[in-house]
């Protein structure tokens, strides 16, 4: 199941006749084997693990307008991006999808490229988690760190059925049999929409939690101590944003919208950090459900975060 190349078609958009005023659409390259490094995009079209979950589909839909709407945006990165293409959920297979973005993901780290995985549904995270732990599988037992800003924990018991809501216990799970520490920041959860068996998994599983009530103005900088002291004891991290951990007004376009959240104004700096701290080797952003998005306001509060980590 190889990732099916994207045709451009999406990156089209303003040219501005003033000198030095690109946009994505007109630096953005198709990958091809002999690319530099640089950021990749690579799609995840798959929302079968929402479906499995119960929630809203349509998250497969996804990647083509985070593309669009980035497509847009002005360009400020000195290094080269390129767009990797889309692998495809085909006939309900989420764990062969998971497995070709696994192989996808490890490609583009053996190239020296930072992925920037375009999901679908959360159950990316466990393709994306594939990836780079293959990549970092030559290392004696790398400590890699996972941030999942959600508002869901994701750690349901994968015993009864894969789904969007297992990614983080079956990397728990994976972790465990490969020896490796099990290192997970969760912020932004809504206590609302999480049940004590959750909570009781994660502390368990000694997960770093800050709930959405906790993310204010005059907490951030304690909180971003906390996640710069998370980073320091990784060797590399893996950054996952369900946008659904935004504000329904925010983002009204996700598999299950937020009756709280936290704003993308508090969110930004947090990410900021992860971001300019070098140990950042991949990304991906879940959850986008354009077939209830409002004016493409999800879809361009996704580019927004793409932009932001790819300065």
């Amino acid at each position: 199941m190889p990732a099916d190349r994207h045709d451009m078609a999406a990156w089209n958009g303003r040219i501005d006749p003033e000198p030095d005023s690109p946009r994505w659409h007109q630096r953005i390259q198709a990958l091809a084997g002999d690319s530099q490094p640089g950021v990749a995009l690579l799609g995840f079209a798959c929302d079968e693990g929402v479906r499995r979950n119960h929630g809203r589909v349509g998250a497969a839909s996804a990647p083509l307008a985070m593309r669009k709407a980035l497509a847009n945006l002005a360009w400020h990165r000195q290094e080269p991006a390129y767009d990797a293409g889309d692998v495809l959920c085909a006939d309900g297979d989420l764990e062969g999808a998971q497995a070709c973005l696994g192989e996808q993901v490890c490609a583009l780290l053996d190239a020296g490229h930072l992925p920037i995985v375009l999901g679908g549904g959360h159950e990316v995270a466990f393709g994306s988690w594939q990836g780079i732990a293959e990549h970092l599988s030559g290392q004696p037992a790398p400590r890699i760190g996972i941030i999942n800003f959600d508002a869901h924990f994701d750690l349901r018991d994968p015993a009864h059925v894969h789904s969007s809501g297992t990614p983080f216990a079956q990397i728990a799970e994976d972790c465990a049999a490969r020896g490796w520490p099990f290192a997970y920041a969760c912020l932004g959860i809504s206590r609302a929409s999480n049940t004590r068996a959750l909570f009781r998994r994660a502390a368990e599983l000694q997960v770093l939690v800050r709930e959405d009530r906790e993310i204010r103005e005059a907490s951030l900088a304690a909180i971003g101590a906390e996640l710069d002291a998370f980073v320091a004891g990784c060797d590399a991290v893996y950054l996952t944003i369900d946008i659904d951990v935004l504000p329904a007004c925010e983002a009204p376009g996700v598999s299950a919208p937020a009756a709280r959240g936290v704003s993308l104004a508090l969110l930004e700096p947090l990410l900021e950090g992860i971001r300019d701290s070098g140990k950042l080797r991949l990304a991906d952003l879940a959850e986008l459900n354009p077939e209830h998005d409002i004016d493409s306001r999800t879809a361009k509060v996704a580019a927004r975060l793409i932009h932001l980590l790819t300065l």
